[in-house]
């Protein structure tokens, strides 16, 4: 038999946010991109970008889902996943 990994589909997410100085994510899926400035992460409710200064990914588990990052935390958003690929950036450029 071969073995198949399954992530995880979590049906609630948790996002505590420290001091302003580390955030802790549970439900991510998928990192897209991480630099010092911003990480773009893909969760199981959508696309969540933190934004800020010296940021630093302390801990990324995607087998329990889950992401711990650290430095000097300006903003957290979402974005929809259907809205994300619907205004994406090669969709901006064709219409």
């Amino acid at each position: 038999m071969e073995d198949k990994k399954v992530n995880k589909i979590v049906t609630n997410q948790n996002i505590v946010i420290e001091n302003r100085e580390k955030i802790s994510i549970s439900g991510v899926i998928d990192i897209h991109s991480f630099d010092d400035e911003l990480v773009l992460a893909q969760t199981d409710l959508g696309i969540l970008t933190i934004k800020g200064d010296d940021l630093k990914m302390n801990k990324l588990n995607l087998e329990n889902n889950e992401l711990i990052v650290e430095g000097k935390i300006m903003a957290v958003a979402y974005s929809d996943i259907s809205s994300s690929k619907k205004n994406g950036f090669m969709n901006k450029l064709f219409k």
